[in-house]
């Protein structure tokens, strides 16, 4: 894979969790499909069952991915859209509570506080950020985790937000056992999970045929075009949930919305649909998703990454002056880190750009405040040793 993919030929790459390579084959997909679109006509009866075509493939792949029925996935352009969508149209009413990790995006945390100023709902925090286990110690986080959230549990949560995997420290979450026991709670709280940071990294089908919402994107750890990923929701958030952003593509019919039809909407995923995407994107993510699946199924997949990802972090463990966020070896392929001069930590955004000057390309985070660099199958063992010898000379004193 790493061969067909021309952004990885000049610099060493560890940004795979912002986004991931376009792999050529995936290029020439997309732009099959929009020169098939224009020989058809954008807009003619013959295009039609094309798109249908590419839609359903898409539809259907992403589901099989995702453990879920076709029925109960949707597509949608991006995590945010994919969280946002469906948050919105929960039927929850003033005073209710929403109880959101401390390790959330906050792209996913700004909706949830505009959420809840809008219906007066109250915001609870469940603390994540310090389960630091590393794989090692999995079942102790997973341990940690449920007793927090049986803490923080109240009669009036409704909507509880957690990632998969969080995206700052690279923990791993046990999110069908958080659902098994929201499924206990009085109010059956919904569940949320941001997954962007899941699909083409670890094995995801336990976990998103358990969460009411599980938005993720192709575009990251995928390797597909930006623009284009997909939600599985619960079989409740398909009769539960209305949709808050409508458009054609939400409807069963236009001339019965026109009508005034009380509901006009699909009672499937489709209903947090809203109108117009890019089709050809379908085509691109599809060839992605074909390419990981030459290199591997995603468990063997996830072996060559947590390999990965525990050589680098070992490796950054034995340099003085660094260290890892998690206390073990990730259990993926996140591995977040600080680098300290005595007392002094050094300014993770000047690292950064230390370190891409050299191409050598990494990211900086604000909470907590550390550089996260993502391994991925693509990865090579001289690319780990080139990081290495950079953090290493970065941590050395002048």
């Amino acid at each position: 894979m790493r061969d067909l993919c021309p952004a990885l030929a000049n610099k060493t790459y560890f940004n795979y969790g912002g986004q991931g390579p376009l792999p050529t084959p995936s290029l020439d997909a997309i732009t099959t499909s929009w020169t098939r679109i224009q020989e058809l006509g954008p807009f003619t009866a013959e295009i039609w069952p094309y798109i249908s075509k590419e839609v359903n493939s898409t539809r259907g792949q992403l589901a099989r991915i995702c453990g879920v029925p076709p029925h109960r996935l949707a597509l949608s352009e991006n995590v945010t859209t994919g969280c946002v969508l469906p948050l919105w149209g929960l039927p929850l009413k003033q005073g209710d509570q929403i109880l959101i990790s401390d390790c959330e995006h906050p792209g996913v945390v700004s909706a949830c506080h505009e959420f809840a100023r809008r219906l007066q709902l109250t915001i609870a925090t469940l603390p994540v950020k310090h389960l630091r286990g590393g794989r090692d110690g999995q079942q102790q986080t997973d341990e940690a985790l449920l007793s927090g959230l049986e803490e923080h549990l109240s009669p009036k949560t409704r909507l509880v937000v957690l990632s998969h995997l969080l995206w700052n420290t690279g923990q791993v979450m046990p999110i069908r056992a958080v659902a098994e026991r929201l499924e206990q709670h009085p109010a059956h709280p919904y569940l949320l999970v941001d997954a962007a940071q899941s699909v083409g990294q670890i094995p995801v089908s336990n976990a998103a045929s358990a969460a009411d919402i599980y938005a993720f994107t192709g575009h990251k750890w995928a390797c597909g075009p930006e623009g284009l990923g997909g939600l599985a929701l619960s079989e409740r958030m398909l009769t539960e949930a209305n949709p808050t952003i409508i458009g054609w593509r939400s409807l069963q019919d236009e001339s019965r919305a026109i009508a005034g039809d009380p509901d006009p909407f699909h009672h499937d995923s489709r209903r947090f649909e809203v109108a117009t995407s890019c089709v050809p994107l379908m085509a691109g993510l599809r060839r992605s998703l074909e390419v990981l699946d030459q290199e591997g199924s995603a468990e063997e997949r996830l072996q060559r990454i947590t390999s990965l990802s525990a050589t680098l972090w070992n490796a950054l463990d034995a340099i003085p002056g660094v260290t890892p966020v998690l206390d073990g070896p990730p259990p993926a392929g996140l591995v977040s880190f600080q680098i300290s001069q005595g007392a002094t930590q050094i300014d993770p955004a000047a690292v950064v750009q230390r370190l891409g000057a050299d191409q050598l390309w990494i990211r900086d985070l604000a909470d907590p405040s550390c550089l996260r660099a993502c391994t991925h199958i693509c990865t090579t063992v001289e690319e780990l040793e080139r990081l290495t010898n950079a953090v290493s000379k970065e941590a050395t004193p002048c």
